[in-house]
C-alpha cells in the first residue's frame, strides 16, 4: 500500500518538525495519515521502523536531487556547482537531511543505528529501510560515484578518471563545509567555481 506508506512518512515528518521525535506518538501519525494505527504498525512494525523507513525516504531523496543536479547542465563544472548547491541547500531545509550528512544527531530527532536491522517485515520498502542506512562518508563515496558515472567520457582514461573522481569529491566535500559553515557572500557556487577553477589550473 504505497499511497498509505508515503502518507503515513508525510505525517511522521511533519510531527517531526512540529516536536521531538520522542514526543511523536503512533497514533496521532495514523489519524494525521487518515489511516488505522494497525496500518500503521503492519507498515513499519514498530516506532523504529518508522524512524528507520523515514530517514530511508529523505536520504533516497537527497540523492534524487543529486541525480537532477547531475543532468541539469552540460557543463560538467555546471554540474558540480549545481549539485553542491543543492546539497547545502538541502541541508538547510530538511532536518534529516542535514543530520544524515554531518552525522550531528540531536536530541529531537530519531537516531537510528546505521547498520543493517533484523527484518521480519513482509513490506519490500520496509525490509529496505531495515537494511543499512548512509553515513556522511558514504553520502561523499555515493554522490562522488554518481557524478563521476554521469561525467565520464565513454573511454576516459584512467589517469583522467581519478583526476575527476578528486574534482567531484571536492565539489561535494566542500558543500558539506558549507552546511556546516554556511559561505557569505557569493555563497556556495561561488566557492566551489573557484576551487574547481583553481584545482583545473
Amino acid at each position: 500500500m504505497p499511497a498509505a506508506r508515503e502518507s503515513l512518512l508525510d505525517a511522521a515528518y511533519t510531527a517531526l518538525v512540529r516536536r521531538p521525535w520522542s514526543a511523536v506518538r503512533m497514533v496521532d501519525v495514523a489519524a494525521a495519515a487518515g489511516v488505522s494505527r494497525q496500518t500503521l504498525y503492519n507498515e513499519f512494525g514498530s516506532k523504529d521502523g518508522l524512524a528507520r523507513a523515514l530517514v530511508r525516504r529523505e536520504a533516497d531523496g537527497f540523492l534524487a536531487g543529486v541525480d537532477r543536479a547531475l543532468t541539469g547542465h552540460s557543463d560538467p563544472r555546471d554540474r558540480l556547482t549545481a549539485t553542491a548547491e543543492w546539497t547545502a541547500s538541502a541541508a538547510r531545509e530538511n532536518l534529516l537531511v542535514r543530520a544524515m550528512l554531518t552525522g550531528c544527531w540531536s536530541e529531537r530527532l530519531p537516531a537510528p543505528a546505521l547498520t543493517a536491522m533484523p527484518s521480519t517485515s513482509a513490506v519490500p520498502a520496509q525490509r529496505r529501510a531495515d537494511g543499512p542506512l548512509p553515513s556522511p562518508g558514504d553520502f561523499v563515496a555515493l554522490v562522488r560515484d554518481r557524478a563521476v558515472g554521469l561525467l565520464a567520457a565513454p573511454g576516459t582514461a584512467k589517469s583522467d578518471s581519478a583526476d575527476l573522481a578528486r574534482s567531484c569529491e571536492l565539489a561535494v566535500r566542500l558543500a558539506l563545509s558549507c552546511v556546516a559553515a554556511p559561505p557569505g557572500e557569493g555563497g556556495v557556487a561561488e566557492l566551489v567555481r573557484s576551487a574547481l577553477q583553481r584545482q583545473a589550473g
